[in-house]
């Protein structure tokens, strides 16, 4: 059970560096878009929510659990881009 623990955790911290890459991408987006009021996509947020679904479906694992957490990263995503866009103009 400590492997099985010390992959889970080696993991989770794989998972952290590739989410600080991700919200690199928010920060860069933040700086391109032109107006505030482009931050927020709702056609681009379902896209991004089911070929996450679908990545799921593919590896075997739960697409609704994946749908939840993906809603939670892309609107968590979306809130950090409107931050970035204020500091960036502010």
């Amino acid at each position: 059970m400590l492997d099985v623990r010390e992959g889970v955790d080696a993991t989770d911290r794989e998972l952290i560096s590739l989410l600080e890459r991700r919200f690199g991408y928010m920060r860069a987006a933040a700086r391109i878009k032109p107006s505030r009021e482009v931050v927020r996509d709702e056609e681009r947020k379902a896209s991004v929510i089911n070929a996450a679904k679908e990545e799921a479906r593919k590896a075997g694992i739960p697409e609704d659990v994946i749908g939840d957490i993906w809603e939670t990263l892309v609107e968590g995503s979306i809130a950090y881009e409107f931050v970035e866009w204020d500091r960036i103009r502010n």
